[in-house]
């Protein structure tokens, strides 16, 4: 197999999020689940790999699932770490970004509060996106159940909120509105015009 992956590098110190983000969460959430999804998808793919020397097509499909929750976690997390900034470092959203909000919501204030319902309302666990569709040229909200990566809906990911309890439970309880607001306060928008730019091309 090439290179398995890795757990990225935090841009900030656990601490950095508070008081929207506990660093004990940090801790857990990216010392803890975040490696567990990088330690199962390259377990999987490398038992994929084995299956595909041996042509067994069964325990090929039989290790999709693994592949799929895992890696799909690993690639939410790699951009939701990046998606965050300690308060007053993000910035706001501004040039072509601002812009595609604005015509595709009407402001950016109805844009992230049809994202903030979305995703709150989710049953269990999942993600909350702004994703960009490329046939379109478009913006456009999604929700993903459990780890599903958000390409599954041919979307590319812009912004996402986790809002898997292991995110926010030990500091919110169960009051996921709470954390799903002030998470709106640390969006590192500097991040997610950077991920727009990319988009488009």
């Amino acid at each position: 197999m090439s290179t398995p992956f890795k757990l990225p590098e935090l841009p900030y110190d656990f601490s950095a999020l508070e008081p929207v983000i506990s660093a004990e969460i940090m801790q857990l959430h990216y010392a803890k689940h975040h490696q567990a999804y990088v330690t199962n998808l390259n377990a999987a793919l490398e038992k994929y790999q084995e299956a595909s020397e041996k042509n067994d097509v069964a325990a090929m499909i039989a290790l999709q699932g693994a592949i799929r929750f895992n890696g799909g976690g690993h690639v939410n997390h790699s951009i939701f770490w990046t998606n965050l900034a300690p308060k007053g470092k993000g910035g706001t959203p501004s040039g072509e970004l601002a812009k595609a909000i604005v015509t595709e919501f009407g402001s950016v204030e109805a844009c992230l509060e049809k994202l903030s319902q979305s995703t709150v309302a989710i049953q269990g666990s999942g993600w909350g996106w702004l994703g960009f569709n490329k046939a379109s040229q478009r913006l456009s909200l999604a929700t993903c159940a459990n780890q599903d990566p958000l390409s599954t809906q041919g979307l590319i990911p812009l912004f996402g909120i986790d809002v898997w309890e292991h995110a926010y439970y030990l500091q919110y309880k169960n009051v996921r509105a709470d954390y799903v607001k002030n998470l709106l306060s640390i969006v590192n928008w500097k991040n997610v015009e950077e991920r727009f730019s990319k988009a488009k091309l």
